[in-house]
């Protein structure tokens, strides 16, 4: 009988302790499954759950969210952050709706050619809706395969080539199983292969880690500090879009000044959602967020 490998192993694992989470449902298309993919990036599931929920109800397809203003994308996505990807998820609504008909493409170089979509996204997308054999790699992943594979900590901040090719190796050939793999290392680095405190003792891959083998060595290098947020141009932009996003008429500047008492710091994050394209500025001082018309 041959050697459990790696891809088995984790799709044994995923099988029996896999969270049920909506867009992993049998009946989840691929359209969800988009919407899934760019609400989770830099975002726990956590806070995704009721923004995706509400996000699917108003708009089941992309030719309804096509069919709305690129504004109310961005009132719907809340406080889930980073906004230009409410932004970017209209425009990939709107390029599906006219390019494919309203259905999300299965074609990877189709997939890479929408709007605000990525390599990550793409290879997402093809194997999770399309159950094909992608190597779909965020930073979960690669901090996982680099342990199990090579030996390292970790295999750095941003997916390099070297990722995807270390990844597609340890993926089985039939498709499905590539897919299930693809979904199991996802898994077993946000629960398990976690940075700070990995749980080796329930991994179903230990005895075959690699970096387990070498006596777990500390990752080289400085480590990845998160990025502060209080007194940052990001949450004075964010206090700016919640007053835009409750109202229902135009606003005016001075209903905006409130927000932040630093006069540069305002007028710079104003500035930037403006060229971002997630606020209108209109005659009169007044500001929306974006029609499209």
């Amino acid at each position: 009988m041959p050697e459990e490998t790696i891809a088995d192993a984790a799709i044994r694992w995923f099988s029996a302790n896999a969270r049920d989470l909506p867009w992993r449902q049998p009946d989840a298309g691929a359209w969800a499954i988009l919407v899934s993919e760019v609400m989770l990036q830099q975002t726990p599931v956590v806070r995704v759950l009721p923004a995706y929920e509400a996000w699917l109800a108003r708009w089941p397809t992309p030719a309804a969210l096509a069919a709305d203003e690129p504004g109310e994308a961005i009132r719907m996505w809340g406080r889930l952050g980073y906004p230009r990807r409410a932004l970017r998820l209209h425009e990939c609504a709107t390029a599906i709706a006219e390019r494919h008909a309203g259905v999300v493409p299965d074609d990877l170089d189709a997939l890479l050619a929408l709007p605000g979509v990525g390599t990550y996204t793409a290879r997402a997308v093809a194997a999770f809706a399309y159950r094909q054999r992608q190597p779909v790699v965020d930073t979960n992943v690669r901090r996982f395969v680099a342990r199990a594979a090579t030996g390292l900590a970790d295999a750095g901040h941003t997916t390099k080539p070297a990722d995807l090719t270390a990844t597609a190796a340890l993926l089985p050939i039939e498709p499905e199983l590539a897919a299930q793999a693809s979904a199991a290392f996802m898994e077993l680095g946000a629960v398990v292969c976690v940075a700070r405190a990995p749980r080796c003792a329930i991994c179903p891959v230990a005895e075959r880690c690699a970096w387990r083998a070498a006596g777990r060595p500390a990752l080289e290098g400085p480590s990845r500090r998160p990025q502060p947020y209080a007194g940052t141009d990001r949450q004075v932009r964010g206090l700016l879009l919640a007053v835009l996003r409750e109202a229902v008429e135009p606003v005016p500047r001075i209903r905006l000044d409130v927000v932040w008492p630093e006069p540069t710091q305002r007028h710079r994050a104003l500035r930037g959602l403006i060229d971002d394209g997630l606020v209108d500025p209109l005659p009169g001082d007044l500001f929306t967020l974006p029609s499209g018309r």
